[in-house]
């Protein structure tokens, strides 16, 4: 099943497991429990502390991992290939005694959980987000004997998929019930579990000393914002509601200067890393409230924690843009979907519609046209504006219908999931509508400052940001960059070059300003 270039890169890295594990595979007659039986075998074969034994999950094909002679405690349901194929190499490793990179107070936080936690994750091997939560709940799971995890592949295991009407990925459940959808951290996580932990990290970061630097965003504004300040020799703290921002959302990135390609998890995780060899503060799983001036800046996050610092960059980005149109929210997971990596397994052979005709909106109606039966891209203008070489090849599609002039009025649904929508032709003024079962949303991006509203900064119309050359703010001391700004093009390489602006513009301000401990 590997490559001969996997197989090597796999082989090495076994040599970390520690002390013996086990590999179980429960299967039955059908092609897919053959072949991860060989991907078993193979894996098995590489190392002396790998034993192969039989298994007897619930769910086949099931490969389940344990120390040996334990119960097992970490289950992939499916193939763990793709985008999940790191998830099997940790949990093989964790398994083994390899120890995990994350912060040990919050490793022993995991070890100290009281009560029975069984987890369930419906993933797809496409998608990009779903790797983060089987890897924090696999480590968890190696780490507290009373927790356990099963990844699931939704496309082999689609009853329950229909059963539990599940249409986004990821999707936990704990325990048969529902916990959780969407990208989530392993902090994140361990604070739904354990819950006077929110409380302790509040009183914990209250106490933290002023900052010459705050960055508030992890992504690559925030990112390139941080290194810079770092570099100077200043202290340096960056505080985001998860490191990567909107770069964790991007699948192939063919644009980015030196680099032919890669994706935006690979990318975030390289950006986070830079940034941690500085000796940066990285503060995640909180968000900014409100920001004031007084001797230092004072941000005020949602949870009450207050953070000061002489300097403030604000990169908070973007997040994509929503319809805001009935029955959106009410089906937002159950058939309205924002990520077509993601979710567009889910609607395999079932029409949908994607709603946009820019770039990335094309993008996921080429995507989506060799998983679905048909593709209907719905434009609002009177013409697409993504790409030419896009436009040519959605147009060349069997699969794929162009709607242009078309305003998105209603989403349809039967109360559990979507089942059309309905647009105006802008130029007859007849109402349509459409039979579909997914409604794929890619109208754009919108800035994340409403937190900013009624203070003394000033934002543009479409609640951007306004800076200066230097990155400047209306507010004494306080910088911003990326997509939260008024920069005309939002790209990650500007994005990166303006939070390096805003950082030196910044510390510029910060010799030039008497630091108030010293008054």
């Amino acid at each position: 099943m590997l490559d001969a270039q996997l197989k090597q890169q796999l082989e090495s890295y076994l040599q970390y497991i520690q002390q013996p594990i086990e590999i179980s595979v429960s299967g039955n007659d059908t092609p897919k429990s053959a072949e991860l039986l060989a991907l078993a075998e193979e894996i098995a074969g590489m190392s002396n502390k790998i034993a192969l034994v039989a298994g007897h999950a619930e769910r086949q094909p099931t490969l389940s991992i344990s120390q040996l002679g334990q119960t097992p405690r970490v289950h992939f349901a499916g193939i763990p290939m793709g985008h999940e194929f790191t998830s099997l190499v940790l949990a093989l490793l964790q398994s083994g005694g390899h120890p995990s990179k994350a912060d040990p107070a919050l490793l022993e936080q995991i070890r100290n959980l009281k009560g029975e936690f069984h987890f369930e994750t419906y993933i797809s091997l496409s998608c990009q987000n779903c790797p983060d939560v089987v890897q924090a709940l696999n480590l968890m799971a190696t780490l507290n004997p009373n927790i356990s995890h099963t990844m699931i592949d939704g496309a082999l295991f689609q009853d329950e998929v229909a059963e539990r009407q599940i249409m986004a990925v990821p999707n936990v459940y704990l325990n048969g019930e529902p916990f959780g959808q969407g990208r989530m951290t392993l902090p994140e996580i361990v604070g739904k579990l354990d819950s006077g932990a929110a409380e302790r990290k509040t009183a914990e970061l209250s106490q933290k000393a002023p900052y010459d630097m705050l960055i508030v965003g992890g992504g690559p504004a925030g990112a390139a914002a941080a290194i810079y300040a770092a570099r100077k020799g200043i202290r340096t703290g960056l505080v985001a509601e998860r490191f990567g921002g909107q770069v964790m959302d991007t699948v192939g990135i063919e644009n980015f200067i030196s680099i032919s390609y890669t994706e935006g998890p690979k990318l975030a995780a390289s950006l986070e890393q830079h940034v941690r060899q500085y000796g940066v503060d990285i503060i995640t799983e909180q968000r900014a409230a409100s920001i004031q001036r007084g001797d230092y800046v004072n941000l005020t996050l949602a949870s009450g924690a207050e953070l000061k610092s002489r300097a403030v960059v604000l990169a908070t980005g973007a997040r994509w843009r929503e319809l805001n149109v009935p029955g959106e929210a009410e089906y937002r997971t159950k058939g309205v979907a924002y990520c077509p990596h993601c979710d567009g397994p889910f609607f395999k052979g079932k029409k949908v519609a994607v709603i946009g005709g820019g770039n990335s909106g094309i993008e996921a109606a080429i995507d989506l046209a060799g998983i679905v039966e048909h593709v209907t891209v719905v434009e609002f203008a009177d013409t697409l504006r993504a790409d030419e070489v896009l436009q040519r090849k959605a147009k060349s599609l069997p699969n794929v219908d162009i709607i242009v002039n078309a305003q998105t009025t209603e989403v349809l649904g039967d109360g559990s999931k979507v089942t059309g929508m309905t647009y105006k032709d802008r130029a007859s003024g007849d109402i349509k509508r459409l039979d579909l079962a997914g409604i794929f949303v890619q109208i754009g991006l919108v800035p994340n400052t409403e937190w900013l509203k009624g203070s003394d900064l000033v934002l543009s119309r479409s609640g951007e940001i306004e800076i200066d050359a230097r990155g400047a703010t209306s507010m004494a001391g306080v910088f911003a960059a990326g997509d939260a700004t008024t920069i005309p093009f939002k790209q990650i390489i500007i994005s990166m070059g303006s939070g390096a602006t805003a950082a030196l513009g910044a510390f510029d301000y910060l010799i030039r300003t008497p630091d108030p401990q010293q008054q």
